[in-house]
């Protein structure tokens, strides 16, 4: 008999005055009987409605149901025979809006927890498995993959199991693409990262890093290196201000720099030497996952006060739930509703006050959100020593302005064949948010499975 209770078996956390202070990751995850207990929450749908919801086609109920028996290796051969970063995953998948969002189960009361069970199966068999990955029968075919983030790394899997010679050109110094840049340590631990990279290397992946390619090698200097097809997977990383007065003071960062200099640059320990601010007054601008990575990671860093300012209200935040619920327990003061229109600095030029406005919702814009609108004569100061803003990502302009035919749309994203994700050159693809613009990581490794499949179909023929 499936357990037949309304509410998810609830995930062990730290204790949020506790975690505040640390790097360590906040949720602990599932006992065995835990995921035991959980799995027995499904139902086994005979229509499957969850498996829609999942860009890279886990066969969600299948998995879940070897959970329920306690045949936990079982069920990471049946995520991962679609699903390459399961441990990445259910961490970081917005489950709520995905698998989770389509349960039938969550019709009355709460959907199971496809993602805490795939991230349980994951942690599992790297503590207990020793299997190591086959390396497939090469078929002698080069493929070159751009960007060892979330699609270059689903990419480069999917092709190399069916035996082609895959290179990642990444162009940091470390595989993982935002999972190691932007990800803070507390929601995803680099070394499930780096463990992820290690299976993709032994099926025959090579890494090449500090590869920036549009410096170091064009595109069409790869071909001509003899690959057959190139997959551009090199994110968003270009980031947005807001243009508005003092942006250029000493301490205003994007998000993108100052999430780079905690986590792939370890700013946050001793015994490294990347330099960062320590902060008494943080305003973090905007409301999406990133502002919250930021919000916490300086809160994290010593910071007395970390605010997040965003022109909506809590109702309108972008940012998943289990995010802005975990910065509310952690602290994080916010200030909705408001927007910044200048900031001040000191003799010295520092910023060290933020002028904002309040704002009250109107209509519906385009989107269908509700639209801000400025409530005249509300400004405010508010003290802050240091200003980050996260408003968002575009791709960075060096491949396409350094690859004659690769065309781009008004917002730097390349153009590809939505069928086939080929871009207007012949034999690259393209994927994710070089392709999207700034999106989430499961989409990103859709969009990684789709390239691969149109690469295998036109090389094989």
């Amino acid at each position: 008999m499936p357990n037949m209770s309304l509410t998810k078996v609830p995930m062990p956390e730290q204790d949020p005055n506790v975690r505040n202070k640390n790097f360590e990751e906040v949720a602990l995850g599932y006992t065995e009987e835990m995921a035991i207990e959980e799995a027995t929450r499904c139902i086994n749908c005979k229509n499957k409605p969850c498996m829609s919801g999942c860009p890279v086609c886990v066969r969600i109920p299948e998995f879940i149901a070897k959970v329920a028996a306690g045949e936990f290796e079982e069920a990471y051969k049946i995520i991962t025979s679609t699903n390459g970063l399961p441990a990445v995953c259910g961490r970081v998948c917005p489950q709520e809006n995905q698998c989770e969002g389509k349960c039938v189960r969550g019709i009355k009361g709460e959907p199971v927890s496809i993602g805490r069970l795939e991230r349980f199966v994951a942690d599992y068999h790297m503590a207990h498995s020793n299997d190591d990955a086959v390396k497939p029968e090469s078929n002698g075919i080069k493929v070159a993959v751009v960007g060892a983030g979330p699609a270059g790394l689903t990419c480069a899997g999917d092709l190399a199991k069916l035996g082609y010679e895959v290179t990642i050109f990444e162009a940091f110094h470390k595989a993982g693409g935002v999972l190691v840049y932007g990800i803070p340590e507390f929601r995803l631990p680099k070394a499930i990262v780096q463990k992820e990279v290690e299976n993709l290397e032994a099926l025959g992946v090579k890494v090449e890093t500090d590869m920036v390619i549009g410096r170091v090698l064009s595109i069409d200097e790869i071909m001509e290196m003899g690959f057959k097809a190139v997959f551009i997977g090199s994110g968003a990383g270009l980031p947005s201000f807001m243009g508005i007065e003092g942006e250029a003071l000493v301490g205003v960062y994007s998000a993108n720099e100052y999430l780079t200099r905690a986590n792939l640059m370890k700013a946050y320990l001793d015994d490294y030497d990347t330099p960062i601010i320590k902060s008494k007054n943080v305003a973090v601008v905007g409301g999406g996952n990133v502002a919250m990575d930021a919000a916490r990671t300086a809160l994290r860093l010593g910071a007395e006060n970390v605010y997040i300012v965003y022109r909506r209200g809590m109702e309108e935040l972008p940012a998943r739930g289990e995010e802005v619920h975990h910065a509310i327990e952690e602290g994080i003061i916010f200030k909705t509703l408001n927007n910044p229109v200048k900031l001040i600095g000191d003799e010295d030029g520092r910023v060290c006050k933020m002028e904002c406005v309040e704002m009250e919702l109107g209509e519906p814009d385009a989107s269908g959100r509700r639209r801000p609108i400025v409530i005249e004569g509300s400004n405010f100061q508010l003290d802050v020593d240091t200003v980050i803003m996260s408003l968002g990502t575009s791709p960075n302009p060096l491949i396409r302005t350094t690859t004659k035919g690769l065309e781009a749309n008004k917002w730097g994203c390349l153009v590809v064949n939505e069928d086939t994700l080929e871009t207007t050159r012949d034999n690259v693809y393209a994927g994710g948010d070089a392709v999207t613009g700034a999106a989430t990581v499961i989409l990103a490794m859709g969009a990684g499975k789709q390239a691969a499949a149109s690469i295998h179909e036109r090389l094989s023929k």
